[in-house]
């Protein structure tokens, strides 16, 4: 996993609220078997719409997501993290997420910040004003940054220590790769062996 630190990039506006993992990849993808390339399931229905605010230029590069209250609730569903990160996004903000989702999310390397529906509503005004406005989102302040606007976005510490050090389950493993090493050297021969990681 990537380290996180900083992210720059376009901000798009998802002026909806209460979207749950069905809508963000809807149950008809999740039988493919890879973990990658879902970026072309991300929001497959509301794609269907040319008006759809990701068909619009400058918006089908955008990096951060900002979007309405109770974004990805619902099933706990892994790959809708992945298509968001197919997609091209890093950050997603938004004033509350579903739990499942939020935790999905640091382990896959998306940013879940937290954002006051207030300045939600100012970071919405900002791109308004100026579609293809690139935000600023710093994981060590806490704070987006659009030209002038500074608003605060929380995160929990372990969440934010993971992405900050790009540390997935496996990598937090791996941390003890050692002692692992070391505590097979010493069971004995007959019982079940941990197998070396492969690179």
């Amino acid at each position: 996993m990537e380290k996180l630190t900083t992210v720059t990039g376009v901000a798009a506006p998802l002026k909806r609220t209460n979207v749950d993992t069905d809508q963000i990849i809807p149950a008809v993808f999740l039988k493919r078997v890879t973990k990658t390339g879902f970026d072309d399931a991300l929001f497959y229905s509301w794609r269907q719409d040319p008006e759809f605010v990701l068909n619009q230029e400058p918006f089908r590069n955008a990096e951060i997501l900002v979007a309405g209250t109770d974004f990805g609730i619902g099933s706990s569903r892994e790959h809708a993290v992945w298509a968001l990160r197919d997609f091209g996004f890093k950050v997603v903000l938004a004033p509350r997420f579903g739990d499942i989702f939020r935790g999905n999310s640091g382990k896959q390397g998306l940013l879940t910040g937290v954002v006051a529906e207030a300045d939600i509503e100012k970071l919405w005004a900002v791109i308004d004003a100026e579609p293809g406005v690139q935000l600023t989102v710093d994981l060590e302040t806490r704070q987006v940054r659009a030209g002038e606007l500074t608003v605060a976005f929380d995160i929990d510490d372990y969440t934010r220590w993971r992405l900050m050090e790009g540390l997935d389950d496996i990598g937090l493993t791996l941390r003890n790769e050692a002692k692992i090493t070391e505590f097979e050297g010493r069971r004995e021969a007959w019982l079940p062996k941990t197998l070396p990681v492969k690179a």
